[in-house]
């Protein structure tokens, strides 16, 4: 008899990672999510404010992605471990807001080519944090989606985790700067270089939708309309449209393919929309086995 699998999943409070944490307890697997408030906020990640029936089997522990010992315990004997913990957003808006800064420094700031993130991640000491480098402490996409993958990457690795998944993204969007998907890629290609023995998969969803969040379904139409004007026009502005030019997706699917990625020894590597899609079948079929 199989022995049951182990998943923890950093960001699995949140819209993606809780579907994710529910995926895993349909396969029977034993899933820890860790966040810095723990349980969700229900109402924010589905229609009820009531916990689902399966959200009883998940282990909910607060952690900081940033402090490295705060969760490195909770990564001993994991078969799997996800990273879902990105920013969309970065919050230059507030010291423009607080008078601190001007808009127009503001918006140079937050559209800027570089920005600093931590220390680097994997030359830090055993134990230590992960200090932002920006003088006000802001939490950059170099620090969020980068540095906080690496550093829990090289924890797993260290805890000789079997495999890793990391919420990419498919592309940026017009509205977002250039290094909110540069960072991806530069965790996704550092991970992939420097802990080679452990299985490494990056899948890259566009705009994630459900119904339990309203907002999301009138954007995810215009996206799929995006994404029917890409294809038609043979790709040739899908430089310019970034995400906005590739297929929605409901997060739910997302969810399914992720797991089954970490359940199918041969998947490694990114995993665009397609192979997404393909997963996600694959594991609906074997659900209904």
């Amino acid at each position: 008899m199989a022995s049951t699998k182990r998943l923890v999943v950093c960001g699995g409070n949140g819209f993606l990672g809780s579907r994710i944490c529910r995926s895993a307890v349909a396969r029977g697997w034993e899933v820890t999510s860790i966040s810095r408030s723990g349980e969700p906020t229900w109402s924010s990640v589905t229609s009820s404010p009531t916990p689902p029936s399966w959200a009883h089997k998940v282990t909910w522990e607060r952690a900081d992605i940033l402090k490295p010992n705060t969760y490195s315990p909770l990564l001993k004997d994991a078969d799997y471990v996800v990273h879902s913990m990105g920013i969309l957003l970065e919050a230059d808006y507030k010291g423009v807001v607080s008078g601190k800064e001007s808009p127009l420094t503001g918006l140079k700031r937050a559209f800027s080519s570089t920005k600093a993130g931590s220390q680097n991640p994997l030359t830090r000491a055993k134990g230590e944090d992960l200090k932002p480098q920006e003088k006000d402490g802001q939490l950059t996409y170099e620090l969020m989606n980068r540095d906080s993958a690496i550093a829990l990457a090289r924890e797993a690795a260290e805890h000789q985790v079997p495999a890793f998944v990391y919420i990419s993204a498919a592309g940026g969007a017009p509205v977002l700067p250039a290094r909110y998907i540069t960072t991806k890629r530069e965790a996704e290609s550092t991970i992939a270089s420097e802990f080679p023995r452990m299985r490494s998969a990056f899948v890259r969803p566009g705009f994630l939708y459900d119904s339990s969040r309203a907002f999301t379904m009138p954007l995810a139409a215009m996206t799929g309309l995006g994404a029917v004007f890409n294809s038609v026009t043979g790709g040739m502005f899908g430089g310019i449209m970034g995400a906005a030019g590739t297929k929605p997706l409901k997060a739910d699917v997302v969810a399914d393919a992720v797991v089954e990625a970490l359940s199918d020894e041969n998947v490694k590597g990114p995993i665009e929309i397609q192979e997404i899609e393909e997963l996600a079948q694959k594991a609906w079929r074997k659900g209904m086995l």
